[in-house]
């Protein structure tokens, strides 16, 4: 953000989305504008319908973050397409790519794009455990300068033995057997999440973003309020994360993110029907 923007600067922020971000971006004096998220993704074709404009796009099109879908790639293509036209940057937050488990994976903006526009940004923490925190960013090259140089101010001490460590655990292989090794495990407890999802409530509830990544997104039927059933489950000893929060302009969808990267199998009928008991 230092590097790229202004304060005043408008950016286009998928809705519904990462409240972090959000916040990040309103320090850094960012004017933030919502562009409504569907099953494609980002619809970046409404915000430039509507006469909307921005600096900068910030977008998670492998697994988009809370909802789960994956950006189209015709949609990619346009995205793409309206950053060369306007001079614009977009900021891909790859979070969820290394865990697909349906369908074809599809090339990443910073693979599709030919006009170096794209900030890739990833991270170790989700693929390998969460306190690894050593993330990466993958810049054009006339940007590398100003990001090394906003970096120092930023910390002038990164964690350089915990990169040592992770690049001899890639270089020797084993990052790839994990990643494999763990897709299957997560691919096993997403089939049973989703299984039990489906014959516990039927049709009363919508599950979403079940393709990839490390958690499945639900969508409650009219009338149900999350946060208040949040609340109700956490006196219960139970841990539901609601989706209206992630919405931040215009009406939410009420639902649940259901992780699934640290459920044993055993155990998700019994919290699958714990939660059908919260619903009533």
């Amino acid at each position: 953000v230092r590097v790229l923007l202004d304060p005043g600067c408008p950016v286009f922020l998928e809705e519904p989305g990462y409240s972090l971000q959000r916040t990040i971006l309103q320090a850094a004096g960012c004017r933030l504008v919502p562009v409504p998220v569907d099953q494609e993704g980002m619809n970046i074709g409404l915000a430039i319908d509507r006469g909307l404009r921005a600096r900068a796009a910030f977008v998670t099109p492998s697994h988009q973050y809370p909802l789960g879908w994956t950006m189209s790639a015709t949609r990619r293509l346009h995205l793409l397409s309206w950053a060369q036209t306007t001079g614009a940057w977009i900021v891909e937050d790859d979070c969820g790519s290394e865990y697909r488990y349906d369908g074809s994976p599809i090339r990443s903006l910073q693979g599709m794009d030919a006009n170096s526009r794209v900030i890739y940004i990833g991270t170790f923490s989700k693929a390998l455990f969460p306190s690894l925190r050593v993330g990466y960013v993958v810049i054009p090259h006339d940007l590398v300068e100003r990001f090394c140089a906003v970096r120092f101010a930023m910390d002038i001490f990164p964690p350089y033995l915990y990169q040592e460590v992770l690049a001899d655990f890639m270089s020797q292989g084993h990052f790839g057997r994990h990643i494999r090794k763990m897709r299957k495990l997560y691919g096993e407890r997403r089939k049973v999440l989703v299984a039990n999802l489906h014959g516990v409530f039927g049709d009363m509830l919508e599950v979403h973003g079940a393709e990839a990544g490390m958690h499945v997104t639900v969508t409650l039927p009219g009338g149900h309020r999350d946060t208040e059933i949040a609340v109700k489950a956490f006196h219960s000893g139970i841990g539901l994360l609601p989706l209206s929060p992630f919405y931040w302009k215009g009406p939410a969808r009420h639902g649940f993110l259901l992780g699934f990267g640290s459920a044993p199998v055993d155990q998700i009928p019994a919290a699958v029907g714990a939660m059908r008991a919260l619903l009533g």
